[in-house]
């Protein structure tokens, strides 16, 4: 088995800091939690509902980052995914084509991004695989694009471009 050289999961403190829906959740929950202490005869149990809903939001987002673990080796990106019913998922690093980031201005301060690969691989063949709140992205995006260079010089492999030009 090859060496893991990195092993992440999606970021739920980057996705609360770097996201507008994050920043939603947290002005929510301080928004409710606020109201509970200053005036809770008032406005009855609303102020507790902001608060629980804020935290069934960071409790999902946690569950759902906790259900999927990617690992890079020197030769493939590996996929844990799931909590209770569990699969791997590999992708070897010479099948990728292209590796993009996408982030927002807020992503940026937080370090966050989202890692678009295109691969001639199965598991992609409905579309790009996307790894969402990845922190350090822009970091590991490199890193990735020199492990996909290198197995495909290890390899001997090629990518071709077939363009139809009309004439």
């Amino acid at each position: 088995m090859d060496d893991i050289r990195d092993s992440f999961r999606a970021s739920v403190p980057g996705w609360l800091g770097g996201t507008l829906v994050g920043w939603g959740t947290i002005v929510l929950g301080v928004a409710g939690f606020a109201v509970l202490v200053a005036a809770a005869g008032d406005w009855g149990a609303w102020p507790l509902l902001l608060t629980a809903a804020a935290l069934a939001i960071v409790l999902l987002k946690w569950v759902e980052s906790m259900g999927a673990k990617f690992e890079v080796t020197d030769e493939r990106l590996i996929i844990r995914r799931g909590i209770v019913f569990k699969s791997i998922d590999e992708i070897e690093l010479y099948r990728i084509k292209d590796v993009r980031m996408n982030f927002t201005l807020l992503n940026q301060l937080t370090g966050i991004g989202t890692i678009c690969l295109t691969t001639s691989d199965e598991t992609t063949r409905a579309g790009d695989f996307l790894m969402r709140d990845v922190p350090r992205a822009h970091a590991r995006r490199e890193e990735l694009r020199r492990l996909v260079d290198a197995a495909r010089r290890k390899r001997g492999v090629r990518e071709i471009d077939m363009v139809h030009e009309d004439i």
